[in-house]
């Protein structure tokens, strides 16, 4: 059985010093083209889906999407997680529908638009852990909001996200308020707060240590050695996939992500999971907009979507060797979250 807990993956990331990106999907093509990279490079996965995904697709189309990867790759080991989970009640409707994690996304309000408090953040956070855990699914909470520090503000691209100017604490994660979080809640890995945020447009420039606090990622790893840490907001935003677009007619400017060089050096220090999604859409609407001015006369949908799946396997291959992770799908030791359960 190829699908597995989250927390099987990264206890192996743990283990052997590397990082697995997780890929949210949307869409038929870009599921394939992340198993046929994982399966060129022999890498386990994790595929996520967050609620605008499920609004966009349905539950039910995400959910045999995801199978139908599971089914066609047996030999990989495939995590199935919910991305920013806004309450208890999304978390367990994921459940339901056979994700093997969830995000209980506790530091804003159900609304996804206000931040919430401390208090309220840890009680829903254990409250999804504790039946999370007797069903052997994995949760990541989430301890700060994400934001800009060179602005000061909040909000996230196309995503829910808090608006408007936060405080710089809740821009970044507390290492004391972390080291108690994890203690009263039992998550299975913690996304921080570090600059980062979702989207193209992160930094106004290629970030450096006041914009992007990878010094925070090292603090949170020694006073957490055992917590699994998640990076969100971590798409690298390549010049050249940015470039691709703009030649055939985009308009993206001043657009700036995470270096590579970077994420490596947040895996050297305890961060096992890395959210990639705009790289993903670069990708693949670079490669559309090629292929309609490349033959303007086709309206076939698989000329422009075959090589949309090229370029997205291209940059997921290249994620998951630079993340190390290639070659140790094989060495994952499968287990079904029925028997998962039963080590919790």
């Amino acid at each position: 059985m190829a699908l597995v807990p989250m927390r099987l993956l990264l206890d192996h990331a743990a283990e052997n010093d590397f990082g697995i990106p997780a890929f949210n999907v949307n869409n038929l093509e870009q599921v394939i083209a992340i198993m046929q990279a994982a399966d060129a490079v022999d890498s386990p996965v994790i595929i996520q889906a967050s609620r605008g995904a499920r609004k966009y697709a349905g539950e039910a189309f995400l959910r045999h999407l995801i199978l139908g990867a599971v089914e066609s790759y047996p030999h990989i080991p495939i995590a199935m997680h919910l991305d920013h989970g806004n309450e208890p009640a999304t978390c367990y409707t994921a459940m339901r529908n056979g994700f093997s994690s969830v995000m209980m996304d506790g530091s804003l309000e159900p609304d996804g638009k206000s931040p919430a408090s401390y208090e309220y953040n840890c009680t829903v956070t254990r409250e999804v852990v504790d039946v999370a855990h007797a069903m052997g699914v994995s949760v990541e909470g989430e301890l700060g909001c994400l934001g800009s520090l060179e602005t000061g503000e909040g909000g996230q691209e196309n995503d829910p996200g808090p608006g408007g100017a936060l405080s710089h604490g809740r821009l970044l994660t507390d290492p004391d308020q972390a080291e108690e979080f994890v203690a009263k809640t039992g998550v299975d890995a913690l996304a921080v707060a570090i600059g980062t945020s979702h989207g193209a447009y992160k930094f106004s420039k290629k970030p450096e240590d006041e914009i992007l606090r990878m010094d925070l990622i090292i603090e949170l790893h020694k006073r957490l050695p055992d917590t699994h840490i998640v990076m969100h907001g971590s798409s690298s935003v390549p010049a050249e996939l940015v470039q691709v677009v703009n030649d055939n007619g985009g308009e993206i400017v001043n657009a700036y992500g995470v270096p590579v060089e970077e994420i490596q050096l947040g895996i050297k220090h305890g961060v096992r999971k890395v959210n990639v999604d705009t790289d993903n859409r670069l990708a693949i609407t670079g490669a559309i907009r090629a292929a309609l001015n490349d033959d303007k006369s086709n309206f076939d949908p698989r000329h422009y979507l075959k090589p949309a799946i090229a370029e997205m396997r291209r940059v997921c291959e290249s994620r998951y060797q630079a993340f190390g992770c290639a070659g140790q799908g094989g060495k994952v030791k499968q287990v079904s979250t029925h028997v998962f359960a039963a080590t919790y």
